[in-house]
C-alpha cells in the first residue's frame, strides 16, 4: 500500500544533510512551509544553498532559518524588502552568499529541472552583469543568453490538501513556486492543512501529482505571531482569522 504520510515535521525533515540545495516554497509568507523550515531548524543541517523566491520576511520561517547561520548561500530573485533585515545583516557582514535571478528565469530554470530539460536561451539579463560569463547567441535578431536548471537534494512546500499517494491541491496564490519545485527535487515534502482520503480530491483539481511527492505530513493551521502578537493566520478551512485587538 502506497501511503506517503508521516506523523511529524521531523520525520517530515529527517535525513537532510549538510551542504544541501533546499528549494524552499513561497512567495513572502503565501505558500512558505514555515512548519517545515521550523523542523530543519531543530533537525540541525548546515552549510546549506536555499532556492526560494525571497529571502526571508521578518524573523520567522526562512529569516529564522537564516538567522541561525545555517545557510551559506542563497539563490532568489528579491533578497531585499522592507522586512529583510536578517539577510540583509548576514550579507553585508560578508556571511552568505547571494546569486541573484530575475523571477522568470528563476521560475523557468526550476521547471526546465523537472522536465529534463538541459538548457534555454532567454534574453532576460542581455547585457547586465546577471549575464557576465554566459554563452550568447542571436535568435531572430535578438540577443539571448543561456540559462541551466536549478536542481534541489530536497524541496520543501506547503499546500492545502493531500492525500496518501501525495497528490495536492493548493489555495489560491499559495501554490506560487510549489508544483514546479516538487518536481525539480530528488525529494520533495509537503506540508498540508488537510490529509484527505483517496479519491476525495477531484483529479482534474490536482495540481502536484503524488509521483512527484515523497512526504505528506499535516499541520495545523498557521498562525502569524510578530514580537509575540498574533497578527493573523487560516482557519482548518483556509479562511482568514480576525486578527484579535
Amino acid at each position: 500500500m502506497i501511503d506517503k504520510t508521516v506523523s511529524t515535521v521531523a520525520e517530515a525533515v529527517a535525513g537532510i544533510e549538510d551542504g544541501s540545495t533546499i528549494m524552499i516554497g513561497g512567495f513572502g509568507r503565501a505558500g512558505q512551509p514555515v512548519e517545515l523550515i521550523d523542523a530543519l531548524i531543530d533537525q540541525g543541517a548546515s552549510d546549506l544553498t536555499v532556492v526560494s523566491n525571497n529571502a526571508g520576511n521578518g524573523d520567522l520561517g526562512l529569516a529564522a532559518l537564516l538567522a541561525r547561520g545555517r545557510v551559506r548561500r542563497m539563490i532568489c530573485s528579491f533578497p531585499r524588502q522592507h522586512d529583510s533585515w536578517v539577510f540583509d545583516g548576514l550579507f553585508r557582514a560578508g556571511q552568505i552568499e547571494l546569486e541573484v535571478v530575475p523571477q522568470g528565469n528563476l521560475a523557468e530554470r526550476i521547471r526546465a529541472a523537472g522536465a529534463g530539460i538541459g538548457a534555454f536561451f532567454t534574453p532576460t539579463g542581455v547585457g547586465t552583469e546577471l549575464a557576465a560569463g554566459k554563452e550568447e547567441r542571436v535568435i531572430d535578431g535578438r540577443r539571448y543568453v543561456l540559462d541551466y536548471p536549478i536542481k534541489a537534494d530536497v524541496a520543501l512546500i506547503a499546500a492545502y490538501r493531500g492525500d496518501r499517494w501525495g497528490n495536492l491541491v493548493y489555495r489560491e496564490t499559495a501554490r506560487n513556486f510549489g508544483p514546479i519545485m516538487a518536481a525539480a527535487a530528488t525529494t520533495a515534502v509537503a506540508q498540508v492543512d488537510h490529509v484527505v482520503e483517496l479519491g476525495a480530491l477531484d483529479p482534474e483539481s490536482v495540481v502536484t501529482p503524488g509521483i512527484f511527492v515523497n512526504r505528506v505530513v499535516a499541520v495545523s493551521p498557521r498562525r502569524w505571531v510578530e514580537n509575540g502578537e498574533f497578527v493573523g493566520g487560516v482557519d482548518v478551512d483556509g479562511e482568514p482569522l480576525e486578527v484579535a485587538r
